[in-house]
């Protein structure tokens, strides 16, 4: 019994330094090659589905980019945005600062065929 603590006691020590990889390349994410500065009409048009609609009143009345950040859905409904598109506004600002989600500098383009 006391061997066979032993060994676990061995080989806890031995498999507890953590294993370093050099030249570790991250697959899977892509940094943007430059960053561009977003507000309130980046932001909807990143978004698209009709949300870019509301960028004048989002520009009047939360005013600066951060602010929309931190904005709740009770705020949005008084301003009169319907369900929809406050859903995937506080969706994706809440992808946004956590860092998963960017709007692309370009829009897509579908090509039909």
């Amino acid at each position: 019994m006391a061997m066979a603590w032993k060994q676990v006691i061995l080989n806890r020590q031995t498999h507890s330094k953590p294993l370093l990889v050099s030249g570790f390349i991250r697959f899977f994410s892509k940094s943007s090659p430059y960053v561009v500065k977003v507000g309130i009409p980046e932001f909807l048009n990143g978004v698209g589905r009709g949300v870019e609609t509301h960028v004048a009143k989002l520009e009047t009345e939360v005013g600066d980019f951060q602010k929309l950040l931190v904005t709740r859905t009770l705020k949005l409904k008084k301003l009169g945005i319907p369900c929809k598109h406050r859903k995937l506004i506080l969706k994706y600002t809440h992808k946004y600062r956590l860092g998963l989600w960017r709007p692309q500098t370009e829009p897509v383009k579908f090509q039909s065929a």
